[in-house]
């Protein structure tokens, strides 16, 4: 009987440590995936409730206006705006802009975005129902009656474009 009672003792700290080890083995890739999950539904949720519509366009050369309006229910910070990418010029010829804090020259954009033009609240975030103005000087900007083609890329990959008629 003693003999059972080691052996029995044996497979029982066997089971124990084997169950221990699995443990220590499964539970950080258990937390890191549930991590990942996490991001990815925050990601997703964040993408879903941004949107936003081009109302509004005007083209005389050099310059480009376009009035964007936030109809999602995501606010987006200044810094994020600031992060996008802008493609503007000529349809079939047009070209990545770089933004410029300030008057824009060919191959820039910046945003108008304060009280008076904008952002209602001056909290320095594009809220729901307020407008952006985006200025911008392409490096091939079509003569007056040909189309201008314009393109607004938020960095969470959510975008708008527009076709337009220069003046």
């Amino acid at each position: 009987m003693s003999a059972e009672t080691i052996t029995t003792a044996i497979f029982l700290i066997t089971a124990v440590v084997a169950t221990a080890v699995l443990v220590n083995a499964i539970y950080p890739v258990i937390y890191s995936t549930a991590g990942t999950f996490q991001s990815s539904t925050h990601d997703a949720d964040t993408r879903l409730r941004t949107d936003f519509k081009i109302v509004a366009t005007f083209a005389k050369s050099p310059n480009v206006q376009v009035w964007m309006k936030n109809i999602g229910s995501q606010r987006i910070s200044l810094a994020e705006i600031q992060k996008a990418d802008v493609f503007c010029g000529e349809v079939g010829n047009f070209g990545r802009l770089n933004y410029i804090d300030g008057t824009p020259n060919p191959g820039k954009w910046t945003e108008i975005f304060t009280i008076t033009t904008g952002d209602l609240n001056n909290n320095d975030y594009w809220d729901t129902g307020e407008t952006l103005e985006i200025y911008a000087q392409p490096s091939i900007m079509p003569s007056s009656g040909n189309l201008v083609y314009f393109q607004f890329i938020l960095p969470n990959g959510i975008w708008r474009s527009n076709e337009f008629t220069a003046s």
